[in-house]
């Protein structure tokens, strides 16, 4: 089922306008949890509380508002919000086109799909996309969603425009601090690692054996054991380590030599080893725990007692 568009207004290319709807271009398929109080299971919730008068409010009171002093909070709609003089806040704004490599991923963030907003959109979306599609470089645009106007890229893939968020020049941290000291290494040892690379390279990390989220899989198995009332799957206990490998070199052969194994002879990917867990993460998992049912709502009298 195609996910629901999150927004919709115009791609400004130039003095082309091309009507867009923006669509989700991934989904969280990871595992949430609810807060409960672990005595008798019962939901613990979160409540908005007015701290002048005391009392929970409705979200149909809450509105947005900035402290300008101590003493005073300007309060702003969602209205005013949208009647800004912006004028990317009703269009994705092409400023630019750069070099694909110039593009540092530590910015992109979110990824969206752009769909064609009906048929006055389909030659000018069709145009703006064999154009990107046959060049090297991709566009650098300008779009308000949020409360915030944000920088974008926008590139082709499978046919389809997409969309990614980035981060502004400011919000990127630089990594000075943490550069680490020069060290000397041997040109052997470069090799060797470089050997590794190549002898773990893939063509495409789609369909990969090890592309599968295994902690959502096996926080799964543990649900469905203690819903079942049984004890949940614990990790195998294997030996530690004797001691560890000093040797760069010996650990870069012996590397090499088991993704080659892995890969066969006939040429398949390598495999990807699960790490050892710590003595401390063996002890937690080991830890027995009960299941405790929720009860039933307690009543309105009861819980004007508590």
């Amino acid at each position: 089922m195609p996910a629901r568009p999150v927004w919709s207004g115009a791609i400004s290319f130039g003095l082309v306008t091309i009507p867009i709807k923006v669509l989700p271009a991934t989904e969280d398929h990871s595992i949430s949890f609810h807060q409960y109080h672990l005595e008798d299971m019962g939901r613990v919730r979160t409540r908005k509380i007015c701290e002048i008068e005391d009392r929970e409010v409705s979200n149909a009171e809450i509105g947005k508002g900035y402290e300008v002093s101590k003493d005073t909070v300007v309060a702003i709609t969602d209205h005013e919000l949208d009647e800004m003089p912006l004028p990317t806040a009703k269009a994705i704004e092409i400023v630019a086109f750069v070099p694909a490599e110039s593009i540092d991923p530590v910015r992109i963030s979110d990824g969206y799909y752009l769909q064609g907003d009906g048929q006055v959109s389909a030659k000018p979306y069709t145009l703006l996309r064999k154009a990107l599609a046959r060049n090297s470089k991709v566009a650098v645009a300008k779009f308000a969603w949020h409360g915030r106007e944000r920088l974008g890229l926008l590139r082709v893939k499978d046919d389809v425009i997409v969309l990614h968020a980035m981060k502004w020049d400011d919000e990127v941290r630089s990594p000075a601090p943490i550069t680490p000291a020069p060290i000397e290494l041997d040109e052997k040892e470069v090799e060797r690692a470089i050997l590794l690379i190549d002898s773990m390279t893939v063509d495409d990390i789609t369909g990969q054996a090890w592309a599968t989220d295994r902690y959502t899989e096996a926080l799964e198995e543990v649900i469905h054991a203690k819903a079942d009332g049984r004890r949940p799957p614990r990790t195998a206990e294997e030996e530690e380590p004797a001691g560890k490998v000093v040797d760069l070199m010996a650990a870069l052969e012996q590397s090499v030599q088991r993704a080659q194994e892995n890969r066969g002879e006939g040429g398949g990917e390598a495999t990807v080893h699960d790490m050892k867990p710590n003595k401390t993460a063996k002890k937690t998992t080991a830890k027995k725990t009960t299941t405790k049912k929720a009860p039933a709502k307690k009543t309105a009298a009861k819980k004007r007692g508590a």
